[in-house]
C-alpha cells in the first residue's frame, strides 16, 4: 500500500509542473525540416537548441530526442542527456553531460534516419532540481524513471524529417 501511495504522490507531483520551456533551434523551426546535416544523410550530430523560461533553482539539465513514428514498439529514441549545467544555449555537436544509451544501444546523439515518409523527432528538454544518480548505460525508460519527482519545467520542439537519398 505504502509503494502504491508513494507512486501516486511522485506521479501527481510531475502532473503539477506547469512552467513550460520555450526550446527552439537556430537551425529549424517548430514542426519544420530538420537539415540534413543533422541526420543520417549528413553529420548525424545534433542541431544548436535555444532554451527560454529556466527556473532559477534549475541544477541540471536532461534532454530526449524521441521518435513516436518510427516502427518500433513505442518508437525509437535518438538520444538520451543528462546532468548537462543548466544553460540557455546547447551548441551543435552538443557532446556534454552524460551522454546516455539511444535507441540502437550507443552514447549520444544519432541522426533521423526513417525507412520511409516523414517522421516527428520531439526534442524534450527537462529542467530538473538535481543531478540524476544514473549511470551512462541507462537509457529514456531509466531517465524518465530517475525523473519523476524532480522536474521544475519542461518544454518540446518537434522536427521532421524524410531521407532525401
Amino acid at each position: 500500500m505504502i509503494n502504491i501511495l508513494s507512486f501516486l504522490f511522485t506521479l501527481l507531483a510531475n502532473a503539477m509542473v506547469t512552467i513550460t520551456l520555450t526550446i527552439t533551434s537556430p537551425n529549424f523551426t517548430e514542426n519544420g525540416m530538420i537539415p540534413s546535416k543533422y541526420t543520417c544523410e549528413g553529420e548525424s550530430t545534433s542541431p544548436a537548441l535555444h532554451i527560454t523560461g529556466l527556473p532559477t533553482n534549475t541544477k541540471t539539465l536532461a534532454i530526449v530526442l524521441h521518435d513516436p513514428d518510427a516502427q518500433r514498439e513505442g518508437g525509437f529514441t535518438h538520444w538520451v542527456a543528462f546532468n548537462i549545467d543548466p544553460v540557455a544555449d546547447i551548441p551543435e555537436k552538443f557532446t556534454g553531460g552524460i551522454q546516455a544509451m539511444n535507441g540502437a544501444n550507443k552514447p549520444g546523439y544519432i541522426g533521423p534516419c526513417p525507412p520511409t515518409g516523414t517522421h516527428h523527432y520531439h526534442f524534450t528538454i527537462y529542467a530538473v532540481d538535481s543531478k540524476l544518480n544514473l549511470e551512462s548505460t541507462a537509457g529514456k525508460a531509466e531517465l524518465e524513471k530517475a525523473l519523476v519527482g524532480h522536474i521544475l519545467a519542461k518544454g518540446e520542439l518537434v522536427g521532421l524529417y524524410k531521407k532525401v537519398k
